[in-house]
């Protein structure tokens, strides 16, 4: 793969949003689109997928200076976002609804002590 490609995932997407992908990318698997588009190209295609993505779900790796070598940005509806974790992009699940995240090492108050 070349230092400068680029991947688009849709799920659930208009097929009109898709088609409209296949000008610059190659389709390689049902909503999954790899080609390797200047930056004007790109910012210009987001914003498109950005507006018509309504209540599906867009993900976009790309070339970036990190040390992972891309970056990510997501649109639409329960989506995964990207996070910096000193530097590494992780991606956060959504919460699911009466979910509440709490990290490992934090005692509850009426837990006992060890």
């Amino acid at each position: 793969m070349r230092a400068d490609t680029t991947v688009v995932v849709l799920i659930a997407a208009p097929p009109g949003l898709r088609g409209h992908l296949t000008r610059w990318f190659v389709e390689v698997a049902a909503g999954v689109y790899v080609g390797n588009p200047n930056t004007r190209i790109r910012d210009r295609l987001w914003t498109v997928l950005v507006e018509r993505i309504h209540d599906g779900q867009a993900v976009m790796i790309e070339p970036a200076s990190t040390e992972q070598g891309w970056t990510t940005r997501t649109a639409g509806r329960d989506r995964w976002s990207p996070i910096d974790f000193d530097g590494l992009t992780l991606m956060a699940r959504p919460r699911q609804s009466g979910q509440t995240w709490q990290p490992v090492n934090e005692v509850k108050e009426n837990s006992p002590s060890v």
